[in-house]
């Protein structure tokens, strides 16, 4: 089967500066499709529609990717809640509906796994989607993403629109984001243990109990798996609209603990504090769909561990690292 792009084809990938979005940009680069678009903040407010419709006027992109939004860890999402549900909202509504409006060809959005409900039948499969009450902790987010999704599928339905979206697993690689309170669990535990090691530290507290199941996905795996989609996928008219994406293999966060203190060098001791919240009880992706398409995650845990920290530390020697 052709594939459904070609390297002719303007992709404007929104988000190209963020961890997801920069990853999208690279396997893109890969496989031979170099006419991207890639605007930041500065060039485009995404928040505003009249902004966003005078972008895609003079750009004209035919291929959409949508990586932008405002995300953020535990911390984050219960502080601001109304800044997560809006904010999302307004990008999404903002690009989803111009691109379709600008006879944009194929779009890709990208949403999380946090839309499914926290006690979903694990592994989670897409049909899940809506069949319970979401994780209070990331909940205003999950409901903007639910949104997107649900917009690329109302689009499709009634516009003939072709619009698809992905539902990554947690991520983590180059571009990441290690606010020591606005981040996620991942890169968040590579901060801290980095600087425990530093400063020898005897013990490192951690939130929660550490018992939780979690899944992590490099971002390099989940651009090739976009590049992927972008090619190869179509859904038909009795599948869902969207595909998971993962390596549908977990550990709890007191392994990933572990293993982020061996990457770093930390040798002191792991407390848990039982205080604060543990989120979703467990979260692994049924990825069964996509890997019947072709497609399967690359990069082990280990080695894409070993190769971020040994990043972040080059960055934060040349003061590149966001803090």
């Amino acid at each position: 089967m052709p594939s459904l792009i070609t390297p002719s084809d303007r992709i404007a990938i929104f988000g190209a500066r963020g961890m997801a979005g920069s990853a999208i940009s690279r396997a893109l680069n890969l496989a031979g499709y170099h006419q991207q678009l890639t605007p930041s903040r500065q060039d485009v407010d995404l928040l505003d529609p009249q902004a966003v419709q005078q972008w895609f006027s003079e750009h004209q992109p035919s291929v959409v990717v949508l990586a932008a939004a405002k995300v953020g860890g535990i911390h984050a999402n219960s502080t601001y809640p109304a800044d997560f549900l809006l904010e999302n909202l307004k990008i999404q509504t903002n690009v989803i509906e111009t691109a379709w409006r600008s006879g944009v060809r194929r779009l890709l959005f990208l949403g999380s796994s946090c839309i499914y409900p926290k006690f979903a039948e694990q592994p989670i499969k897409e049909e899940a989607l809506l069949s319970g009450p979401l994780e209070p902790t990331n909940e205003w987010y999950a409901i903007a993403k639910i949104a997107g999704i649900k917009l690329c599928e109302a689009l499709r339905l009634q516009h003939g629109f072709d619009a698809i979206s992905l539902m990554p697993t947690n991520l983590f690689g180059p571009g990441d984001n290690y606010h020591p309170t606005n981040s996620h669990v991942l890169p968040a535990l590579i901060r801290r243990f980095h600087e425990a090691a530093e400063a020898k530290l005897n013990s490192v507290t951690c939130w929660g109990s550490g018992t939780p199941l979690r899944e992590f996905l490099h971002a390099d795996d989940l651009g090739e798996a976009c590049v992927f989609a972008l090619e190869c996928w179509q859904p038909g008219a009795e599948d869902p609209p969207f595909l998971n994406v993962g390596t549908g293999v977990d550990l709890t966060i007191g392994a990933l603990a572990e293993a982020v203190a061996e990457a770093t060098g930390y040798r002191g001791t792991i407390v848990w504090d039982t205080s604060k919240p543990d989120g979703t009880p467990k979260k692994q992706l049924d990825v069964s769909r996509l890997a019947a398409l072709g497609w399967r995650a690359r990069i082990p845990l280990a080695q894409g561990l070993a190769s971020t920290v040994a990043e972040f530390r080059q960055q934060l020697s040349q003061q590149l690292v966001r803090l």
